[in-house]
């Protein structure tokens, strides 16, 4: 893959006008764009039309997490949208992750598409081992990233959503096929924000992530094309 095939930038934002205008300024350079619940939310489905009318692709980072039946339905929708690859949520189970890459697969002939890629959220990147053992999770971090990662192969989905730290551990233990999406990447001297397991672009690329999700970094930058060229550079490995 060519750097620009592997940059993910996150509009992390409210509006749909801030979407066009993020989009004018970084097009040319990023061809791949995330929507999460914030956007979600706010413009609801139809933001993914417009996206990609301007020819890009789509990661839409909705976390599904409810019961079989639920997700599945969720993942027949967002396979209807169009969308490059969607995830869920790990913790949700085997059977949950299995129902969801069935369902988008199944839809996906009805709709004679490319199936999208389905990825498992391991563990958030803004949680460390202080709290995970909040919540009850006595493993340490990276043996409980290597479990559900496991588990999410064994259900047939395509690769995991991982911080940098666990992505060398997955990538030796799951094979070079598993894609592996890093959030918290931070160019070296930004600001971490709420992300407590982060990496630099060169960084996350040189331990194994298939693809890099970056969102404040570029969209809060006073030079949004500039940002994402420097880390088209830096990855350019």
């Amino acid at each position: 893959m060519t750097p620009k095939d592997r940059l993910i930038v996150a509009l992390d934002v409210d509006t749909e006008e801030k979407v066009i205008k993020l989009m004018k300024m970084l097009r040319a350079d990023v061809k791949f764009f995330k929507i999460g619940l914030e956007l979600f939310s706010s413009a609801g489905p139809a933001i993914v039309g417009k996206i990609k009318e301007a020819g890009c692709d789509i990661f839409l980072d909705l976390k599904f997490h409810d019961i079989p039946n639920t997700v599945a339905k969720a993942a027949r929708a967002a396979t209807r949208l169009g969308v490059y690859m969607f995830n869920v949520h790990a913790l949700g189970g085997y059977e949950m992750m299995k129902a969801a890459s069935d369902a988008a697969l199944d839809e996906a002939g009805r709709m004679k598409i490319e199936r999208p890629k389905v990825l498992a959220v391991t563990i958030l990147t803004s949680m460390d081992e202080k709290a995970l053992k909040k919540v009850g999770v006595d493993d340490n971090m990276e043996k409980q990233v290597l479990k559900l990662a496991g588990l999410a192969k064994e259900a047939g989905l395509d690769g995991v959503v991982a911080s940098p730290q666990e992505t060398k551990s997955i990538r030796k233990r799951l094979g070079r096929d598993f894609l592996i999406t890093t959030p918290g990447v931070r160019p070296a001297g930004a600001d971490s924000h709420d992300q407590k397991r982060v990496a630099t672009p060169k960084g996350a690329i040189g331990l194994g992530a298939d693809y890099i999700v970056v969102g404040r970094p570029i969209t809060e930058a006073k030079d949004p094309a500039e940002a994402a060229r420097r880390i088209l550079r830096e990855i350019n490995i």
